[in-house]
């Protein structure tokens, strides 16, 4: 389906039909892949896994500098928060996808316009020389004809 106006209500459609799939077993690790917006001439092509959650290795080794206390507690907030956060992770995805889109169209626009101005200028230069040809091949006539008479 085609999508006019990028939103994070979109992600949340999605996010609510891969959660329904993973909890009806269908799969075991769901992973994204999009491209990632680098620069307007790079984008990288990233796979991320979001069922399960993959935590990085610094912050999972590192020893918590605080004991935190959950209200509502974590067993009422995690069945709310887990889904959220699969929603924001496929809506950067998405955005992410989206800028990397417009940054190649941007490149590959820039590129045809110089090709276009390249073609141009050649096409005017053979036109020129053409056209310089005839007129002094005509002169040419000309002159041999008032020396013939």
């Amino acid at each position: 389906r085609s999508v006019r106006q990028l939103g994070f209500v979109n992600a949340e459609d999605v996010a609510k039909k891969v959660i329904a799939r993973f909890n009806n077993g269908e799969f075991d690790v769901c992973t994204l892949f999009y491209s990632r917006f680098r620069s307007v001439i790079a984008q990288i092509p990233t796979a991320q896994q979001i069922i399960p959650l993959v935590v990085e290795a610094s912050a999972a080794n590192a020893a918590p500098a605080v004991s935190y206390e959950y209200e509502p507690e974590e067993d009422e907030i995690l069945p709310r928060l887990l889904p959220r956060n699969i929603a924001v992770q496929i809506f950067r995805a998405l955005l992410e996808n989206n800028a990397s889109f417009y940054g190649a169209q941007m490149s590959a626009m820039d590129n045809a316009t110089r090709n276009a101005g390249d073609m141009i200028r050649k096409q005017t230069l053979i036109y020129n020389r053409t056209r310089q040809a005839m007129i002094t091949k005509e002169l040419i006539e000309i002159i041999s004809g008032a020396e013939a008479m």
